[in-house]
């Protein structure tokens, strides 16, 4: 099953936030509704990007490797390369 790592940054917030899904036009938009405490101080949300992949498994290997990100410089170069 096809699965989608996406990466959204707030401008208000300065801060980025990374997630997967199977329907990330649904998760994306609970992100701008604010319907998650994680990002609702966050909205607006904009997608910087996102990428597709043919199992969960690889979506997950990705966003976890993003998310283990030491700091900012490390976290945006790995977004490039998700890009």
């Amino acid at each position: 099953m096809k699965h989608t790592v996406f990466v959204l940054y707030s401008p208000l917030v300065d801060r980025y936030f990374v997630g997967s899904s199977s329907n990330p036009e649904k998760a994306i938009n609970r992100h701008n509704s604010g319907k998650n405490k994680h990002t609702k101080s966050g909205i607006p949300w904009r997608v910087v990007c996102q990428k597709t992949f043919d199992t969960v498994e690889k979506a997950k290997e990705a966003e976890a490797s993003i998310k283990s990100s030491g700091d900012r410089t490390e976290l945006e170069s790995r977004i490039e390369k998700l890009k």
